[in-house]
């Protein structure tokens, strides 16, 4: 199955992929932007968005390699926040021919989880088992977007994450989703910008710290107002800071 996709502009590809708490749709303030000079391309994982779970297994890595071999596209840059930064790091670890530029907005990694992060984990898994689903929507736009988005940015997280949810329970035992390549951190030869908020929670600053150490060349920009989701924050500054990595691109 390929991913539901859409396709923005030319040029250089660039891929964006979403967090576990959304789909496709957080990036809508960075596509116009990015489209004036670059081909961009969105996609949902399998769960989220316009993307079903069927019973087959799958792994996202395949999933997104196989989207991108479609597509004809080699290399992209590809831009991944969180879930989609893990993402983000198998297919440039697994393929890194295929990426010639990261840029990773607080991703997540197979660190041992904070305090902080098991108590999130409690929580959501608590109020799921009590069948609340709205309020373990309202727990994760509580605790996915920092002090400085606005309401429009917490519906738009509180929509994306419902669906998911729906989506998701739905399927109940018929997920069959895999692991996928296991990252190689030394492997990877994209040029990489890594970004950690510092209103975030620690766990995901602490995989920061260790990208950054681990990852060939990497550079490493903590945004101190940042949550875990700056794009929707401050869209503008997130924009310019992805725009201005990648200006290198040729156009």
């Amino acid at each position: 199955m390929i991913l539901s996709h859409d396709i923005t502009g030319s040029g250089p590809a660039v891929l964006l992929l979403h967090a576990g708490v959304a789909d496709s749709r957080m990036w809508d303030p960075q596509v116009a932007p990015l489209a004036q000079r670059y081909r961009v391309i969105l996609c949902d994982l399998r769960g989220y968005g316009d993307t079903p779970l069927t019973s087959e297994p799958f792994d996202n890595a395949s999933d997104v390699q196989a989207l991108l071999a479609s597509l004809g596209e080699r290399p992209v840059a590809i831009v991944g926040a969180s879930a989609g930064g893990n993402v983000a790091l198998q297919v440039a670890s697994a393929w890194p021919d295929l990426v010639s530029h990261l840029v990773l907005l607080n991703s997540a990694f197979a660190l041992p989880a904070t305090r902080s992060l098991q108590r999130f984990a409690r929580r959501e898994d608590a109020l799921l088992e009590a069948g609340d689903v709205d309020g373990a929507t309202e727990l994760n736009v509580a605790t996915w977007l920092g002090p400085d988005a606005d309401d429009d940015a917490r519906e738009l997280v509180r929509t994306m994450q419902r669906h998911a949810f729906q989506v998701q329970l739905g399927a109940g035992d018929d997920i069959n989703q895999e692991a996928g390549p296991e990252i190689d951190l030394g492997a990877i030869t994209a040029r990489t910008l890594i970004v950690s908020g510092g209103q975030d929670l620690d766990h995901f600053r602490a995989v920061a710290n260790h990208l950054a150490g681990r990852i060939p060349g990497a550079k490493h920009t903590q945004l101190g107002w940042a949550g875990h989701l700056p794009n929707l924050e401050r869209p503008s500054e997130v924009t310019t800071l992805i725009t201005d990595f990648l200006a290198e691109l040729p156009g």
